[in-house]
């Protein structure tokens, strides 16, 4: 369903379970990115009324998805660390060019966000299935679900205001480009690293 072209290695679980700080420290901070991105959209691209009306949405959504890895930080009597590079994120956004039409910029935005989206949910899924602490499997199970409303979202979005069979291409270009991305990471305890 998701269209990724190379999985994450399940070992990656392992290198997580030896940090659940770093990774809850992270993933915070990929919440709080998520919301800032929404509110991004918004103030970028007022003219869009339904993306604003669904952004709104998710700000909430994700801003609330924030405070619940916070509380799950405060739990267990760690507390929030420092924010560092997403760098996943950052070779990501080299892909497309900058500049271009309004609606190239924004089908652009909302691509990357897609498969942020996408790459979270993946690795939220096996987290799910392969931590052996019950109470975070559940829990990550739970955002799944999430991510995975939102990865569609903004790939429906592109695909809206975008030209479809373009968009699509763009897509597929994207999707191979963050498989050779991935191939030299998924050996941190971070949610894309």
């Amino acid at each position: 369903m998701l269209g990724l072209k190379l999985p994450t290695d399940p070992r990656w679980v392992n290198i997580v379970e030896k940090n659940i700080e770093e990774i809850l420290t992270d993933h915070a901070f990929c919440e709080q990115k998520a919301t800032s991105t929404a509110i991004s959209l918004i103030v970028s691209f007022p003219e869009y009324s339904d993306l604003v009306d669904e952004m709104t949405k998710l700000v909430k959504e994700e801003i609330s998805h924030f405070k619940m890895v916070h509380d799950k930080i405060l739990a267990r009597g760690f507390v929030l660390g420092r924010d560092r590079k997403d760098e996943y994120v950052q070779q990501l956004l080299t892909f497309f060019p900058k500049g271009g039409s309004r609606t190239i910029q924004l089908v652009h935005r909302l691509l990357y966000a897609a498969l942020i989206e996408a790459r979270s949910c993946e690795r939220f899924k096996l987290l799910s299935e392969e931590l052996e602490d019950k109470e975070l499997a559940d829990f990550y199970r739970s955002l799944m679900v999430s991510e995975a409303n939102h990865y569609t979202m903004f790939l429906n979005f592109a695909r809206t205001y975008g030209d479809r069979s373009e968009v699509d291409e763009k897509w597929q270009a994207l999707l191979t480009f963050e498989a050779e991305i991935m191939k030299n990471l998924g050996k941190k305890e971070t949610v894309h690293g």
